[in-house]
Parts: structure tokens; C-alpha cells; sequence
């Protein structure tokens, strides 16, 4: 790194540190609201790759209270600087900026925020209204406070990104978004600070959402391998009728797949397969409780039709226990082998 580590708390020691240390078309910011975990630091260290070890990384650590809405947990929300600042230090970052609340909204809460349009009320925002345009805001503060060239976000908040990549888009921030995959746990849960609240229990129910995204993609895989299959062997109907038999007694095995795999390659039918597993997982104890699970277009987060072909995105949110969960999987409607193209979105 070209510089020591350190912590600054206003923006006017911020403000020092990038006019004298930052690199002209080599630093990058990466935003968190703490309680960092692995998968903040392949962030950093995705950072830290993409600058190089002279250019110059910033992570900031701030709980927003304008993305939180009445009754979410703001309050107990795991504030644990001192362990951020050593993942943020052994993962490369050059410097932690932490400000306070007052610090970033001096003079309260501001009247004038981001609007995230349209996508904003979808999904996680139909749940969660005014959630992305208090992200936007501070996404926007902290990018003019920062000056980076470019910014890394997680693939696991796939709506935030989009949401973000259209804001500087939208607005010309002169800012490249850079999306970085989901780490995972063994077991597959996407990492996520609120993990800490799970108890036992509660952990493994929710190892549903992650169950349900990878039934889903192996449904998607499995219908376009015997289409691949059926089409090698022109004019043999009774072939393809062989091979969708042949695939459904595949599917037999897996109580996850769901529908028939013959003859279309249908999102109706992946969502299904997601939504046995949820389901399953709505019975368990203690039991998940669906908020939505969405087979959309990753750049409007409009639902895609049953014919779609192209790329889309599987978004699912629960809550267990206490506990909101959020995970996702990309899936690509238009190749032959989608089983194969998947493992960014499951990266481990």
C-alpha cells in the first residue's frame, strides 16, 4: 500500500487525505455500514486488485438512518468499528472513513434527496418505501465526498446496484460501478451482517433462499440440456419424447425441480422450482416467512414473461425469526448451457 492505515472521522480529515494521498485514476471506494464480514473484504480486496498496490482504496463504514424505515432495525443494527477496522486494514483498504450521523447530515436530515424512480418501488422497495432513495442520497454524498474512479458493490443487494449503476448513468457521475459476486458460506447462505442474528434454528431454515435460487438455476440447466438434446436428433419425436421422460424422472429425484421440463424452456417453471423449496421451508420450525420471490429483467426489475430469453435475475426475501433476509441469482434464458455460466452469482 502506498501509505499507512487509517481511520479519519469528519470530512474534513477526509477531505486531507484525498487531496494528498489519493491517485489520479486509481482509487476506489467501497461503502459499507460495517460489521464487515468476508464478503466486505473481497470487496476491498477486489479494491485493492483493481488499483493496484499504488493506487489508493477507501472504505467508508456508516449506518444510514435514511434507508431504515419505522420498525427495521436501525436501533440494534451491529456497530463493531474496532473489528472493521482490522478487516478493512488486512484486506487492503488504505483508509476507513466512519463519520458520525451529524457528521454526514449536519443539518438533519436533508430536504433534498435522490429519487429512485420507478425500479425503486419494486421489490425490495414496494417492502421497504423511501428505502433506496435514502441509499441514493448518501450513495451520492459519499461519492462526491470520496472522488473515486471507481466504486465496488455486491452482487447479493442486486437491486441497490442496479439502482446505483442507473443513478450515475442518469445523473453523469463520473464514476465506474463495478458489481463484485455474492460469497457465500459451505452450507451456501449469502453472507450478510444480519447473519448474527440467526439462532441455530433459525440458520438452518434459512438456508432455504439459497436452496431455492440453486433448485431454480438446476431446473433452468436441466430443461435447456434436454432441449440441446432433443434438437441434435432432428425429426425424432419419439426421441424427445424419450429424452422429456427421461428428464423427468431426473426431476422425480429432486423434489426441488418442479414442472415439466419438456418442450419449453419457461420462467414460469424455474420460478416454481424456487418456490416449492420456499414453500417446503414456510412449514419448518421456525418457519420462513416469504416476502416475495421475483423472476426479473436485472436492468428494469420488471417480472419477465414465460417465453423471456435473455438474461435475468431470481430475487428472494424472507424473514426468519426477527431476521429479513435478501439473496439472488443470475440466470441467462438464452444460452444452451446456463448450468455452466451461473457461478459468478454463486461464488463462494
Amino acid at each position: 500500500m502506498s501509505r499507512d492505515f487509517e481511520l479519519v472521522p469528519t470530512r474534513e480529515d477526509l477531505e486531507y487525505v484525498v487531496e494528498h494521498h489519493a491517485v489520479p485514476g486509481r482509487t476506489a471506494v467501497v461503502m459499507t455500514m460495517g460489521a464487515l464480514h468476508e464478503g466486505h473484504a473481497t470487496l476491498i480486496r477486489a479494491a485493492r486488485e483493481r488499483v493496484g498496490r499504488k493506487g489508493f482504496v477507501i472504505v467508508t463504514v456508516f449506518v444510514n438512518p435514511l434507508q431504515f424505515g419505522a420498525g427495521e432495525d436501525l436501533d440494534r443494527y451491529p456497530r463493531t468499528l474496532d473489528a472493521d477496522l482490522r478487516t478493512a486494514e488486512e484486506a487492503g483498504a488504505d483508509v476507513v472513513f466512519a463519520p458520525s450521523v451529524d457528521e454526514v447530515y449536519p443539518g438533519g436530515r436533508p430536504q433534498v434527496r435522490i429519487a429512485a424512480g420507478p425500479m425503486g418501488e419494486r421489490l425490495e422497495g414496494r417492502t421497504r418505501p423511501g428505502h433506496f432513495d435514502g441509499m441514493l442520497t448518501v450513495v451520492a454524498k459519499l461519492l462526491h465526498l470520496t472522488g473515486p474512479d471507481v466504486a465496488l458493490f455486491g452482487q447479493k443487494d442486486a437491486q441497490q446496484l442496479a439502482l446505483i449503476r442507473r443513478m450515475v448513468s442518469d445523473l453523469n457521475f463520473p464514476v465506474e460501478v463495478i458489481g463484485v459476486p455474492t460469497v457465500r458460506e459451505e452450507d451456501g447462505l449469502a453472507l450478510s451482517s444480519r447473519n448474527r442474528y440467526l439462532s441455530t434454528a433459525d440458520r438452518h431454515t434459512a438456508l432455504a433462499l439459497s436452496q431455492a435460487l440453486f433448485a431454480a438455476r438446476d431446473r433452468l440447466a436441466a430443461q435447456q440440456a434436454l432441449h440441446a438434446r432433443a434438437e441434435a436428433v432432428p425429426g425424432a419425436p419419439a426421441r424427445a419424447a424419450a429424452l422429456s421422460a427421461l428428464g423427468e424422472a431426473r426431476a422425480a429425484a429432486d423434489a426441488h425441480a418442479v414442472a415439466q421440463a419438456w418442450p419449453a424452456i419457461g420462467a414460469d417453471a424455474v420460478r416454481a422450482a424456487a418456490r416449492a423449496v420456499l414453500d417446503e421451508a414456510a412449514k419448518a420450525n421456525p418457519p420462513l416467512v416469504l416476502d416475495y420471490v421475483a423472476l426479473v429483467d436485472p436492468a428494469t426489475f420488471d417480472e419477465v414473461a414465460d417465453d423471456h430469453r435473455g438474461e435475468a435475475l431470481l430475487a428472494v426475501a424472507a424473514k426468519v425469526g426477527s431476521t429479513r433476509l435478501i439473496d439472488n441469482l443470475p440466470l441467462d434464458f438464452g444460452t444452451a448451457h446456463s448450468g455452466t455460466a451461473l457461478t459468478d452469482g454463486a461464488a463462494k
